[in-house]
């Protein structure tokens, strides 16, 4: 079987999400395929990340390509280059993702001075740029 993303006639990537079972999901893009699924507290089976996880994992990721591309760019080794990732959920109304707190470990290569500009860079990834200036979001019941 093979899974794709399609475009629609805007020209927007599609993906798909199909129930799996209990509380897990499963998203087919690209040719790929991510499950999520919610922790037993939350009547899941725990099988895979939430979507919530994958949400902030996103934004860790971006962080790190961006600083991976940035390295490169200047002539810098990647070895060592990571992105830890914390977050909580707000406090109050509507449920959501209150804080993140991304640590980027920066090669032992790249000098200090570097630094503001590979912070630079990564605070201005594709996901960070979206939370800060959010996409409109439409949803059609069909």
């Amino acid at each position: 079987m093979q899974v794709r993303t399609t475009v629609d006639t805007a020209g927007a990537e599609l993906m798909d999400v199909r129930f799996v079972s209990g509380e897990a999901y499963e998203v087919a893009v690209r040719g790929h395929r991510v499950t999520v699924d919610q922790p037993a507290d939350a009547g899941g089976e725990d099988s895979a990340p939430t979507p919530t996880e994958l949400f902030v994992a996103s934004l860790a990721t971006c962080v790190a390509f961006y600083a991976g591309r940035y390295l490169t760019r200047h002539g810098y080794s990647r070895e060592g280059l990571g992105v830890s990732v914390g977050f909580d959920m707000a406090a109050d109304r509507p449920a959501r993702v209150g804080t993140v707190r991304l640590r980027v470990r920066v090669p032992a290569d790249l000098p200090v001075e570097r630094w503001p500009a590979l912070a630079a860079v990564v605070s201005h990834c594709t996901v960070h740029n979206s939370l800060t200036i959010p996409p409109v979001v439409t949803i059609d019941l069909i």
